[in-house]
């Protein structure tokens, strides 16, 4: 029997397009992993949406002179349709501005106020000299008041990794108009988080299978846990569901609570658009579920310790105060199991930044390039556990050098030669001992490869399914079956045959990485059914009468599976076409100059 098995992937913010960057944190590897179990026949429930709450909506909404649900509306099409384009097979990619979000933050606040966990506290917030509107922590920077770091944010300094607040800073600044923030007293909502410290510290602890940054960051973070405001003076955002705050439009909970509890809202709206409402309950409500949680290591604190910490006081010591949603039951919610955090993607040796105009969007990549080439470079080259650098002269030479010349080119030669003299999967005679012997290894890729994928490994995963591609080409090269087939067809049919059944597992071992290509290659192979099939919008209406977009798929009918296949014997082939195409090295040159603008 499968295990269900949660793939919560980070929201992306819905204030502008997003950069190369931004996906190779949140988006390729969690496809690749959801891919991989859905492969191992496990019940996958991949989820998240665009995150359309917060300061920087309402920053961009006023730079325009439009509403912000006018510039949520208007980057959650343009973010849905480039992972759409990405192949990002999300179970449901909904929005937090739908009416399900709000029911069920709504009932989390809620509940975790009745039961003293959420308090009212004076504070000073920090707000801009030119607009009056709020200033987010981390639009504030300043020099950090323990270590000295000259770009200290208004939450935390990545320098040293202390928890701050914006009054805390030496001569903080706002990053929109760079004027000193104005402080007020005002009243906000805080969450308890030390109270959770003890909790927390044991339960961290225990998770020695983390990578080993996200935990010694999360253990050093809770040394010093202070309450967090979850509220600010905005007109946009989630209400508060106290009677005091109804019909008010000044005060609203903030993002950042808001937008982990999407992971929970998109499941139980995921359930209700299937028809089977209670059927979020199989990942959430199930001991043996396992949730992995995929995010850029900025985001790390917000799911290794806030998220964790609401779901703990929303069931603890055995006492429930819900539900107004009447979403849930008196059983715990699953805490996280791995937080899958990828280090930063620098762009040419300069850090991306929209505003700087050092970026390169997705769309724009996937309007010149493949979608399987960008997941490429972003699998074997990506920020996995350490800050790396794209450049275009490292795209150009891993897409010819290696998915061309290795994987391409063994596909290439073995789908059209044994198209042109046989025209389907030629029977083998007697196989040779270093026949079985290369079967073997290749078929032994499911297992090292798989294991792998499971540590969040994909970069050791993907390297080795290219080694296996290149000890196959090696075969053939030894082989020389294009040569044998003049003296002895029986021997070269053998031959062909090998590669061939090598090629099926080979396109297997791929498919989470390259699922474009390996589909493609898939029909050629003389299958029909998806392996990687196609992904679809689906528009939903609420109760309330609006409706909203959801990327999803229709997986459960994918037939591929992550064990050897049977490649049959006289299976008829289709005409092959190269899976991938070379770049010239013209690309570097023309790319750079756009990026400069000229």
């Amino acid at each position: 029997m499968g295990e269900h098995i949660l793939v919560a992937v980070a929201w992306p913010y819905a204030n502008g397009p997003r950069h190369i960057g931004h996906v190779a944190g949140f988006g390729v590897p969690s496809d690749i992993f959801a891919r991989y179990h859905r492969l191992k026949g496990n019940y996958v429930l991949m989820v998240s949406g665009t995150d359309e709450h917060g300061t920087p909506i309402t920053l961009a909404a006023d730079k325009e002179g439009v509403t912000p649900q006018a510039i949520a509306d208007r980057y959650s099409q343009i973010i849905g349709d480039d992972l759409y384009h990405l192949g990002l097979s999300y179970d449901t990619f909904t929005r937090t501005t739908t009416l399900n979000h709000y029911r069920v933050t709504q009932d989390i606040f809620k509940t975790l106020y009745e039961k003293g966990y959420i308090l009212r506290q004076e504070t000073l917030g920090a707000f801009s000299a030119s607009t009056g509107r709020t200033l987010p922590d981390r639009y504030i920077e300043g020099t950090c008041p323990i270590c000295g770091y000259h770009e200290a944010r208004g939450d935390q300094c990545d320098n040293c990794g202390h928890q701050l607040d914006p009054i805390d800073l030496i001569n903080p600044r706002s990053k929109i108009d760079g004027q000193p923030p104005v402080f007020k007293e005002t009243e906000q909502f805080f969450l308890d988080l030390p109270v959770f410290a003890d909790r927390l510290q044991k339960w961290i602890t225990r998770q020695t299978h983390w990578r080993p940054n996200v935990r010694s960051f999360s253990l050093n973070f809770i040394k010093e846990l202070k309450p967090r405001p979850i509220t600010r003076d905005l007109d946009w955002g989630v209400p508060i569901p106290l009677p005091e705050y109804a019909g008010r439009d000044d005060k609203k909970i903030y993002v950042w609570f808001d937008a982990v509890i999407g992971y929970l809202s998109a499941s139980i709206e995921w359930a209700k658009n299937r028809g089977t409402p209670d059927a979020w309950r199989d990942w959430w409500q199930n001991r043996r579920a396992r949730h992995y949680y995929f995010m850029g290591k900025d985001n790390i604190v917000f799911h290794s310790v806030i998220w964790p910490s609401q779901l703990m006081g929303y069931f603890s010591d055995g006492f429930y105060a819900g539900s107004a949603a009447g979403a849930f039951a008196e059983v715990p919610l699953q805490l996280p199991h791995n937080i899958v955090s990828s280090e930063f993607l620098t762009m040419e040796g300069k850090k991306f930044s929209s505003s700087r105009g050092v970026v390169i969007y997705v769309n724009d990549v996937l309007s010149r390039y493949d979608p399987d080439a960008l997941r490429y470079f972003l699998a074997i080259a990506g920020p996995e556990n350490q800050d790396t650098d794209f450049t275009w002269s490292e795209f150009v030479r891993r897409n010819n050098d290696e998915l061309v010349a290795t994987w391409g080119n063994l596909v290439n030669r073995t789908l059209t030669n044994v198209y042109k003299n046989f025209g389907s999967v030629p029977a083998p005679e007697t196989l040779t001992e270093g026949d079985h012997a290369l079967i073997a290894t290749v078929e032994g890729g499911f297992a090292t490869c798989g294991e792998a994928i499971e540590q969040a490994r994909f970069k050791s995963a993907i390297s080795e399914a290219m080694r296996l591609a290149s000890l196959v080409n090696t075969y053939l090269s030894e082989q020389e079956p294009w040569k044998v087939i003049k003296q002895d067809r029986a021997r070269a049919a053998t031959i062909w045959y090998v590669a061939l059944h090598c090629v099926d597992q080979l396109k297997l071992l791929f498919t989470p990485f390259l699922p474009f290509s390996s589909q493609r290659l898939h029909e050629y192979l003389g299958y029909d059914g998806f392996i990687a099939g196609p992904l679809e919008f689906r528009e939903y209406t609420e109760e309330h009468g609006t409706s909203h977009r959801v990327l999803t798929g229709d997986y459960e009918s994918w037939i591929g599976r992550w064990e050897p296949s049977s490649l049959p014997v006289g299976q008829p082939l289709r005409q092959p076409a190269p899976l991938f195409k070379k770049l010239d090295e013209q690309v570097v040159e023309d790319e750079l100059a756009r990026l400069m603008g000229t």
